[in-house]
């Protein structure tokens, strides 16, 4: 049955247009409390945001809905989506919520949502949250007596703050390097420049004056330019851009170069497997992750799992199998031994205690292995479904075919915007691009004839 709210990321879509009104985030504050409204006891949950201005009037929405349902709202303020999910877990709340459209900008936003155990809801219980959507909600409100109560809670970034240092190694400290940090003018603005400094490093910040709409704006993982200028004009040893929400990261090294999140997991998988660390013999990532990093481990007796797109599908592999690092290419990556979701600064945090301990650069600890080519190009509809089209799925087949030996193909609609995206990879550079651009002007025919 096709989802009408939730996406691959919870819910998404551009700010005061729907689904992403008040008034739909008031519903879904009754719809979810109603389901997670278990037991006798006090119920809670926990509402963090980034730093859009949209999120003022989501976040009052949203309280509204869990108050109306019967539970006690505790609002976060502006911090990262792993410190929402860390939490929920420490404040024993119901649910918690990140009001956050990641690395979108500014006029979009979202709802995700996390259950008591910090992780992402299931399919199923989405399911039951939509379900709910659709009828009449007065049913399903708190009596007079039990309507919840609302709080802004102090010290939260402190309590992330601390949660964050104590992921670096006992034997590892961050002084003598010069770090610069884009905070992406998002929700970690202030937390992940303390973490760093705290832990000894002389810090440059950038992406920290947040105004409601300069979120990923010209800056952070998406738009690494400003940082990679940054490193260059305080000759700093590595460069750290971290997405709207904080639950990615990618990496500049001293020369500039960026760092993708294949490259920050092959570092973490091979260090953690040198310490005993790692668990599942491997990691989790994405059918988007690159072949080359798949060769990589393979030479290093370590296998690679591959899920659908979306970093809730990495999670869910990585518990059914008992693996503790998993993510994807853009950078969000996983460590379930410190969280429960993707975290930036934890990750980058790993890659930094990796670049210590061996006394080598950046560049050289990050580059471990070449990368084999890949193409990736997106495809906006307006409508339809050109996937279904018979022309389209020959093209895809006969490419498969082609492909079959030396390279990988992936077509995928998006599950947060209206795009369809096509990528392939292969040790042919010129043989991959004719592909691609084949498959995109196919699509396109499609879409344009219907």
């Amino acid at each position: 049955m096709k989802r009408r709210y939730f996406g691959t990321d919870g819910i998404r879509g551009q700010s005061n247009v729907f689904p992403m009104t008040p008034d739909l985030a008031m519903r879904v504050g009754i719809a979810a409390g109603t389901i997670f409204r278990r037991g006798n006891h006090r119920h809670r949950v926990v509402i963090g945001k980034d730093t859009r201005l949209s999120g003022y009037m989501l976040e009052n929405a949203m309280v509204a809905g869990f108050t109306a349902a019967g539970l006690d709202a505790f609002i976060l303020g502006p911090i990262p989506t792993p410190a929402v999910a860390m939490l929920t877990r420490s404040l024993r709340a119901d649910l918690g919520v990140m009001i956050s459209a990641s690395h979108n900008p500014y006029e979009d936003n979202g709802i995700k949502l996390f259950g008591p155990d910090g992780y992402k809801l299931s399919d199923d219980i989405e399911a039951e949250i939509e379900d709910l959507l659709e009828k009449d909600l007065n049913a399903q409100l708190a009596k007079s007596d039990d309507i919840g109560r609302a709080k802004r809670v102090d010290g939260v970034h402190d309590r992330y703050i601390e949660h964050a240092k104590r992921t670096l190694p006992r034997d590892v400290t961050l002084q003598g390097l010069r770090i610069a940090i884009d905070c992406a003018n998002g929700a970690a603005y202030k937390v992940a420049p303390a973490v760093l400094w705290e832990l000894g490093a002389e810090v440059v910040t950038i992406g920290n004056e947040p105004n409601g709409t300069n979120i990923n704006l010209n800056c952070g993982s998406t738009s690494p330019v400003a940082l990679q200028k940054k490193v260059d004009e305080v000759r700093a040893d590595i460069g750290i851009a971290l997405d709207g929400d904080a639950d990615r990261v990618i990496i500049v090294d001293e020369n500039g170069s960026i760092v993708d999140g294949d490259q920050l997991m092959a570092v973490i998988a091979e260090s953690w497997a040198e310490s005993q660390q790692l668990r599942g013999n491997g990691i989790v990532a994405t059918v988007m992750s690159n072949l080359g990093l798949e060769r990589f481990l393979n030479d290093k007796g370590l296998g690679l799992a591959r899920t659908k797109v979306g970093d809730r599908y990495v999670v869910e592999h990585m518990r059914q199998h008992n693996y503790n690092v998993g993510g994807e290419q853009s950078g969000h990556i996983v460590l379930s031994d410190y969280g429960t979701t993707g975290d930036g600064l934890v990750a980058a945090l790993q890659i930094l205690a990796a670049v210590k301990r061996t006394g080598r650069t950046v560049s050289e600890v990050c580059r471990r292995f070449e990368p084999v080519p890949q193409l990736l190009r997106n495809v906006r509809i307006s409508g339809g479904k050109p996937l279904e089209d018979i022309q389209v799925q020959k093209a895809i087949a006969d490419a498969e075919a082609e492909l079959a030996r030396n390279g990988r193909l992936v077509i995928r609609p998006s599950g947060t915007e209206p795009l369809i995206r096509v990528m392939a990879e292969g040790d042919d550079r010129a043989q991959i691009e004719r592909i691609v651009n084949e498959l995109i002007g196919t699509i396109s025919n499609v879409r344009t004839a219907a």
